[in-house]
């Protein structure tokens, strides 16, 4: 089933998400609704707060990347297949020096900024059986990841701006949040008005 996307302006983006265990109800069943929705959307990502709820869980498949000519070969083979769910993620360790890569959110359609974000980081998970992974991650598989991740933080990529990027894309957030966006996927929108 597809869900509606939450739009920038919602409390649940900015609230920090809970750990889930095993038992969380219907947990297969929400984990192929939000595969379903990444896809309707065309995105690489999508985190349970973007679905309205503040739990510890995203997905990720960027496999769409690994036709980008501008991508090195082998950042290319691990994109290839970079497909997984990711429940109670934590991030280990970063590493490297900082590095922009041109962003954009299904909670914030048509804004695309470059954000910088460290190029390797080590992170801990269980994925959707409950088996417990830790791995290494670099390039852009790191980044998507990191954006995903800033969501069960409550952190928007926007958040990483400057504060005159910010000023200067402050109406067009605002327009989403009230829903004077034209999308073709499913959204909820905080502050649409009523009439």
């Amino acid at each position: 089933m597809i869900l509606p996307i939450v739009a920038y302006g919602d409390p649940v983006l900015r609230k920090v998400a809970v750990d889930i265990d095993e038992s969380y109800p219907d947990l297969q069943k929400l984990i192929t609704n939000m595969r379903e929705t990444m896809y309707n959307a065309s995105g690489v990502g999508l985190a349970a707060p973007q679905i309205g709820k503040s739990i510890r869980l995203f997905l990720i498949d960027a496999s769409p990347f690994a036709e980008d000519k501008d991508l090195s070969n082998e950042d290319r083979e691990t994109l290839k297949t970079f497909n997984k769910v990711f429940i109670n993620a934590k991030i280990l360790e970063e590493e490297g020096d900082e590095w922009a890569f041109n962003e954009g959110c299904l909670s914030i359609p048509d804004v695309r900024e470059d954000v910088f974000r460290q190029p390797k980081i080590t992170i801990a998970y269980f994925d959707e059986k409950f088996e417990k992974h830790t791995e290494t991650l670099e390039g852009l598989a790191a980044r998507v990841f990191q954006h995903e991740y800033d969501h069960i933080e409550g952190i928007l990529f926007t958040d990483k701006l400057s504060s005159l990027k910010k000023r200067i894309i402050k109406k067009k957030l605002e327009n989403i949040s009230k829903g004077k966006i034209r999308i073709d996927y499913r959204m909820r929108f905080p502050n649409l008005k009523k009439g």
